[in-house]
């Protein structure tokens, strides 16, 4: 899921050596969080415009996942 993120998220910036990614373990109702950071000024490219690209980027990484059986999964995104 990792990967899936990093690959989304590489190719909307235009600095991918500045993309971290962290997941914490699966809470008590099982939701997994992804934490995204990326560099201040790619930001606005990976939110999007009323937050379209972080909402879409969400549906992709929640119809993934459960097609892999996972329960949960969020994104959050950082500077």
């Amino acid at each position: 899921m990792k990967e899936l993120l990093y690959t989304i998220v590489a190719g909307l910036v235009d600095h991918p050596d500045m993309i971290t990614i962290t997941q914490d373990e699966p809470n008590e109702e099982g939701t997994i969080v992804f934490h995204l950071h990326v560099a201040d000024e790619d930001m606005g490219r990976v939110i999007g415009k009323q937050g379209r690209i972080a909402k879409a980027i969400r549906v992709i990484m929640r119809s993934t996942a459960s097609r892999n059986g996972l329960e949960s999964i969020a994104v959050e995104i950082g500077e």
